[in-house]
């Protein structure tokens, strides 16, 4: 028996109808995942069967995607070390999940719905942080979701952005490279699916920005773009309910949201210590090496990994 959190009623239906998941066969997908695994001389990867259904689930129990995830997943981890190495739980990173910028909303929305994720800027200090410690910050709770997020694994999450206190010297450091790399991992690694990206309160010195930055994306992410001008326009598509209590909504307070993050964060010390021993080895790599170039390409272009 795969060793996995059940399910609830209404995401077992999402799993089953839309995702092709079989209860049944799981102990033999997850099997069939290892045995790949088992083969690849130049990837270290997790293992247990939480952290593996999430790619199965992400890419609706098709082997061949799911070993392309896995294999994406730690190949640009390997890449880009500037987000994913050496991620500790420190005092930086504690403080940033203290100014309430990013936080995952405590109910989804809806039973079987997606998770529901807001960035807001107000608190956030440009000469304090950079855009690359948020990025960080947020790759470190969206690998923990993979472990501990049934909404997220199944009916995947959005991205809610509210720009209203974005500061202009924040908008000056933006990293379009970083960002065009971080759309790549969006896609061709990151085992959760995006559903969209809903961005509200936007000032007019960065909507030029913006649409940039949105041309740097694949074109599936390019198409999960929705702009609002204000948040009577978003509650027209996401009610009100569902967003915390700082935005007129009953999902939760953001200070208590933020609050149960620093707990779990503090949780996953350890595992984020453990991570470095996971990745790729260019030099083990059957067949063609792959590099930043070949994976991100200068414009924009991805080369498909190869997949045995």
């Amino acid at each position: 028996m795969a060793e996995l959190r059940p399910l609830t009623a209404e995401l077992r239906h999402i799993a089953e109808t839309e995702l092709n998941e079989v209860k049944e066969r799981l102990p033999d997908d997850l099997d069939a995942l290892r045995e790949w695994l088992s083969k690849q001389p130049h990837l270290r990867a997790r293992q247990e069967d939480q952290f593996l259904v999430g790619f199965l689930r992400g890419c609706k129990f098709s082997l061949e995607k799911s070993k392309s995830k896995i294999e994406h997943f730690y190949t640009i981890k390997t890449l880009m070390p500037e987000l994913f190495a050496n991620r500790v739980v420190d005092d930086k990173i504690l403080a940033l999940c203290r100014t309430g910028t990013y936080v995952r909303l405590p109910n989804a929305w809806g039973p079987s719905g997606p998770r529901i994720q807001i960035t807001n800027y107000e608190k956030f200090d440009p000469k304090v942080y950079k855009l690359v410690d948020l990025l960080r910050y947020q790759t470190m709770l969206s690998e923990q979701a993979i472990w501990e997020d049934d909404h997220t694994n199944v009916s995947g999450f959005i991205e809610i952005i509210d720009m209203g206190k974005m500061s202009l010297s924040f908008l000056a450091q933006l990293d379009f490279s970083l960002i065009k790399r971080m759309g790549v991992f969006a896609e061709k690694a990151q085992p959760a699916r995006l559903k969209g990206i809903h961005l509200i309160n936007c000032p007019k010195e960065a909507v030029a920005l913006l649409n940039l930055a949105k041309g740097l994306m694949p074109s599936k992410l390019q198409q999960r773009f929705y702009v609002y001008k204000n948040l009577e326009q978003l509650n027209k598509v996401i009610p009100r309910e569902y967003l915390p209590e700082e935005y007129g909504g009953s999902n939760g307070r953001i200070s208590d949201i933020q609050a149960e993050t620093e707990k779990q964060l503090l949780d996953y010390s350890d595992y984020f210590k453990e991570d470095s021993q996971y990745g790729v080895n260019e030099q083990l790599r059957p067949g063609k090496r792959v590099n930043a170039d070949s994976i991100f390409g200068s414009e924009g272009s991805f080369r498909k990994l190869d997949i045995d």
